[in-house]
């Protein structure tokens, strides 16, 4: 018997499958690393067979031809590293580590190999006669830096150094996400006792019970024991509201010190090394800083552009913050008189959150337990496919019959107004042990435009950590998840709406700080009256939230945005003063330490930040930082008042040193600053009004990078954004 490719493995050949999704009943564990080996050895062909091309270099027998290549790549790494992030089993994270050196060496083979680069650069220096649209010359321009940031220009020593270089950050930024997920998952609270629940909604209870009774513990919500975890469906509420100070400071001192407890799973020398690495890969490339490469082709251009803009914000921030405390320090002062707390105590981090409820609640009388009723998961859904339909004519049919890669997951056929396929949406909403926190959008498969002119429509993946149901209510969203779902869909519609011809800039594939742009537009719908009242519906009597409540959100909008600005600008400097440094050094006997002695001048420049350093020898061997004592060196540089920690730590800033937002974290708040200008736009003109909505949709969303992120923001909205729009969003002004 002959058995197909496809029988043998399913990556080896194009799915015949409903709308081309990966057929996951089929995939095993054993064909990743067959699929990724051999699509490599095919890529491989493919772009020597470019090189050989007897032909003048064009834009179709070179560029075009590389875009079409590594099919086979692409559908095994879309759906590994997909699957990697959500169900991150012990095998699966055994195989990504072995999958990364792999795909790390062939990207260096491709974007090194000087006959391919003589190619590439002969249809960029002749693209401007050559006839090329916007969108091909983007392309052009986007495969032509990959070589120059790889290290086309060196020699053959510095090329070494840089595939050596390349190899460790892919190994180390997984080894990063690995220890986090594992540090996240070792700490848990049980409370056996009732007086530890004091304070707690009795959904956070029936959840607290539910994940007890998960973990095989005899538990009931009622009488305990109940489990709490530092994942954010159980840590957020119980910071909120527990009414134990203790449990507070215990649970908040094991999240924030999350990477930095020591043993194989601490990511201190990790980050060190990372940064080491980062900044010998920025002085071979000829840059003084890694911020100075990564932001060469971002719209912030250089790190001091984004200095700048950050330290508009940062004082602004930080003294509303500071008001905030105080008005949360009046009441902690009531509980201090009623004899509840010591004589002198003070706002602690581990307080914020509890008594930034207990101001709201005083304040705006807004209980987020009267909400959360109205919040219930699926409904927050709908609402977010209604607004896609309001604006954009798209239509969501629930596909019950597909393969997916958990039970959790479910999926939408998304169609255009007049039938046509826009896409397939997948969405994974609750948290477990083997997915990583936060929330996040991917593709399994990217849009484009294939060699015999076929649009290949995407599929696209919503991934969060909610509230999960259970045994007695459905996943009732808090506000910010509700809002969280908004977000990520807003970077489903940038993936799923895409009409780009070449996937490499299709969809999300842009600037890093234009990305957030649809994401954070989406989210602003989230809580606005008119939207709120087509989906809040209370989950068991089917009432429409009520105008009051709606009028209690609107007038809340605002609050303890001084506390969340202070912390995301904090985190963003943090991000920026790491990859600001010119000379980070390790131990020469550390895993990947360059050879090099550090250069002459190097303390000084290191000190010249702010930062510490503490020395492992004489002052002529190698020095190490202290990550620890850095980031407090340059909280205090910058003068964050000390009840605000940054929104990430440095050994669990994932974003920036295990994922892509390396001197990248700042694009949320440079996003924000166009998103809330588009914002501002649709509510002068309505949320009905089609014109608009049609010029977001054809100008940003179809667009991805087909063009200059400003160029396709003044197409939108006829100028350059305001700046001042974010400060106004967020009460500033």
């Amino acid at each position: 018997m002959v058995l197909s490719c496809s029988r043998i493995n399913p990556f080896f050949s194009e799915w015949d499958t409903p709308y081309g999704l990966p057929p996951f009943d089929e995939i095993k564990e054993t064909h990743y690393l067959k699929a990724v080996k051999f699509g490599i050895r095919q890529q491989s062909a493919e772009i020597d067979a470019i090189i050989a091309n007897e032909h003048e270099p064009t834009f179709e027998n070179t560029i075009a031809a590389y875009e079409h290549s590594g099919k086979i790549l692409d559908r095994v790494t879309g759906v590994l590293f997909n699957v990697s992030e959500s169900d991150a089993t012990p095998s699966m994270q055994r195989i990504v580590e072995k999958a990364i050196p792999l795909l790390s060496a062939h990207s260096d083979n491709i974007f090194m190999n000087p006959y391919f680069f003589e190619r590439v650069k002969t249809v960029y220096e002749g693209m401007d006669d050559a006839g090329l649209t916007m969108e091909q010359k983007m392309v052009v321009k986007k495969l032509y830096n990959s070589f120059l940031a790889n290290g086309i220009s060196l020699d053959e020593a510095g090329q070494a150094r840089m595939r050596e270089i390349n190899g460790a950050l892919a190994s180390l930024e997984q080894t990063f996400g690995n220890n986090l997920l594992a540090q996240t998952n070792a700490f848990s609270l049980l409370v056996e006792d009732t007086s530890g629940i004091a304070g707690l909604p009795s959904g956070v209870v029936e959840a607290a019970s539910s994940d007890a009774a998960a973990a095989g513990y005899d538990s009931s919500a009622e009488t305990g024991p109940w489990l709490f975890t530092l994942h954010n469906p159980s840590y957020v509420p119980f910071m909120t509201y527990s009414a134990c100070r203790d449990l507070r400071e215990e649970m908040f001192k094991a999240y924030s010190s999350r990477g930095n407890n020591g043993g194989k799973n601490d990511n201190k020398d990790v980050v060190l090394q990372i940064m080491a690495l980062r900044t010998e890969k920025a002085r071979l490339l000829g840059y003084d800083t890694p911020a100075d490469f990564i932001l060469s082709d971002k719209m912030a251009g250089t790190p001091a552009n984004v200095d700048a803009f950050l330290g508009q914000l940062f004082p602004a921030a930080n003294a509303k913050a500071a008001e905030e405390c105080a008005a949360m320090q009046e009441i902690m002062d009531e509980d201090i008189a009623a004899g509840l707390l010591p004589d002198s105590t003070v706002i602690e981090p581990w307080d914020w959150a509890y008594y930034a409820e207990k101001v709201r609640q005083r304040k705006y009388a807004l209980d987020e337990a009267e909400i959360k009723p109205y919040f219930k998961m699926e409904n927050v859904r709908e609402g977010v496919f209604s607004l896609a339909h309001d604006m954009y004519g798209l239509n969501f049919e629930k596909l019950d019959s597909i393969q997916v890669y958990h039970p959790d997951v479910e999926g939408f056929k998304v169609t255009d107004s007049d039938g046509s396929l826009i896409g397939i949406l997948l969405t994974d909403y609750y948290p477990r042990s083997t997915k990583r926190g936060g929330a996040w959008m991917n593709n399994f498969r990217s849009q484009e435009i294939s060699e015999d002119g076929e649009d290949i429509r995407p599929v696209i993946v919503n991934v969060g950590n909610f509230t999960k149901p259970t045994a007695d209510k459905p996943s009732l969203l808090t506000l910010d998840e509700a809002a969280t779902m908004f977000h990520e869909f807003g970077h489903a519609l940038h993936g799923l709406l895409s009409k780009c011809t070449y996937k490499d800039i299709s969809g999300t594939s842009v600037a890093r700080d234009f990305v957030e742009l649809p994401s954070q537009f989406n989210e602003n719908w989230a809580l606005y009256p008119e939207v709120l009242k087509r989906y809040a519906v209370h989950y068991e009597t089917g009432e429409v939230i009520p105008d009051s409540l709606v009028a209690k959100i609107t007038a809340a909008s605002n609050f303890n945005y001084g506390f969340m600005t202070t912390e995301l600008v904090a985190a963003s400097l943090l991000d920026m003063r790491w990859h600001e440094l010119t000379s980070i050094y390790v131990p020469a006997d550390c895993p990947f330490a360059s050879s090099v002695a550090a250069p002459e001048g190097a303390e000084a420049a290191f000190l010249k930040t702010g930062g510490e350093l503490r020395p492992t020898g004489t002052s002529s061997e190698l020095r190490i930082i202290d990550p620890v004592a850095f980031e407090a060196c340059m909280m205090s540089e910058i003068g964050l008042i000390d009840e605000i920690i940054p929104r990430y730590r440095t050994t669990y800033f994932n974003h920036v040193f295990g994922g892509g937002y390396s001197a990248g974290y700042y694009s949320y708040l440079w996003a924000e600053v166009l998103d809330k200008d588009a914002f501002e736009l649709f509510k002068r003109k309505g949320l009905s009004n089609k014109t608009v909505a049609n010029s977001f949709r054809h100008n940003i969303l179809e667009k991805g990078g087909s063009d200059e992120p400003m160029t396709l923001y003044k197409r939108f909205r006829g100028a350059e954004p305001d700046p001042s729009a974010l400060l106004r969003a967020r009460g500033l002004l």
